[in-house]
């Protein structure tokens, strides 16, 4: 099969676009034949070696951790699943991933895709879906009525975030650039601010929730705007819990693992129109350097998104 691997970290010059031995399955696992996947910031710092200490990949590594399409083998022990079944998935992203023209993924990691969306739309969903998820919902325990603010409210994450705090009954407000006003308004934010023209930290204040989706100084401008009680999350780096202490706030970092439960959740709202995945840009699977260096800028709309296969 053909694939996206490296045999060493570094640059975009590491990335190969080569044949790779076709994965075979295990008793719990499925093969899916991909038809898209997507590009994640984590897969070119992965690609540079930033985790290596914290996942130590065996080479070569087939990247990606994004993936929709069809099922077309099972293993012995799966129930869920048949050949034919189109499907979705985040997997463990300490084993090969989803550059590739087939990809095997343990049951218990996969849900079937949203009906109502194309393969490339699906495959923007699960890691940025889950991460939302995570952060919202199960850290944050957003509900009805409470304030939050998300920055970078049109990228891949915070996208699909602000509609999710939207659908919770949050009020919602949203950093982007003034040209993505409209687009971020599209998605539910009942206030804008502009990060080229406004600060945050003069405008908002008494919060119940942050979402930094940026890190460095935009985590540390966080503290400030949050009411006693509130809270920070962050996908990017550990909030410091001694200065969440200090301010009477409280803190949580997000680093998600695969959640079929949470993509059958995501599926459920793209199909009854109250979820939509944003793409950016689309490109073929042996431009894969040129998805990689657009993710780099950090200044996409929505996701990049990876054709691979034929639907």
């Amino acid at each position: 099969m053909k694939a996206v691997r490296i045999h060493a970290y570094g640059n975009s010059n590491v990335l190969a676009f080569e044949e790779a031995p076709t994965p075979g399955i295990t008793s719990n696992e499925v093969l899916v034949r991909v038809v898209a996947a997507s590009v994640n910031p984590v897969d070119w710092k992965i690609r540079e070696g930033y985790l290596k200490q914290m996942i130590p990949h065996p080479m070569p590594l087939t990247l990606g951790w994004d993936v929709s399409g069809v099922v077309v083998a099972v293993g012995a022990e799966v129930t869920r699943f048949r050949v034919g079944d189109a499907v979705y998935s985040r997997p463990d992203i300490k084993r090969n991933g989803t550059y590739a023209e087939y990809v095997a993924i343990r049951e218990s990691e996969v849900a079937l895709k949203p009906r109502t969306v194309s393969h490339i739309e699906a495959a923007s969903l699960p890691l940025a879906g889950i991460t939302a998820w995570e952060a919202l919902i199960t850290s944050a325990q957003l509900t009805a009525g409470q304030r939050v603010l998300i920055h970078a409210g049109s990228g891949g994450v915070g996208s699909l975030a602000t509609q999710l705090a939207k659908s919770r009954g949050a009020y919602v407000i949203a950093t982007t650039s003034g040209k993505n006003r409209a687009l971020v308004e599209s998605f539910g934010a009942d206030q804008v601010i502009d990060y080229q023209t406004q600060q945050f930290t003069e405008i908002l204040q008494d919060l119940d929730v942050v979402f930094d989706t940026m890190g460095g100084d935009i985590q540390e401008s966080s503290w400030s705007v949050l009411k006693q009680g509130g809270i920070l999350v962050s996908i990017v780096t550990p909030p410091s819990v001694t200065k969440a202490r200090e301010r009477g706030v409280r803190s949580a970092f997000v680093f998600i693992e695969p959640n079929a439960p949470i993509l059958e959740q995501l599926a459920e709202r793209v199909d009854h129109g109250k979820l939509r995945p944003i793409i950016g840009a689309e490109f073929a699977l042996h431009d894969i350097a040129k998805a990689h260096a657009l993710s780099e800028t950090g200044r996409t709309i929505g996701k990049i998104v990876l054709y691979v296969g034929q639907p």
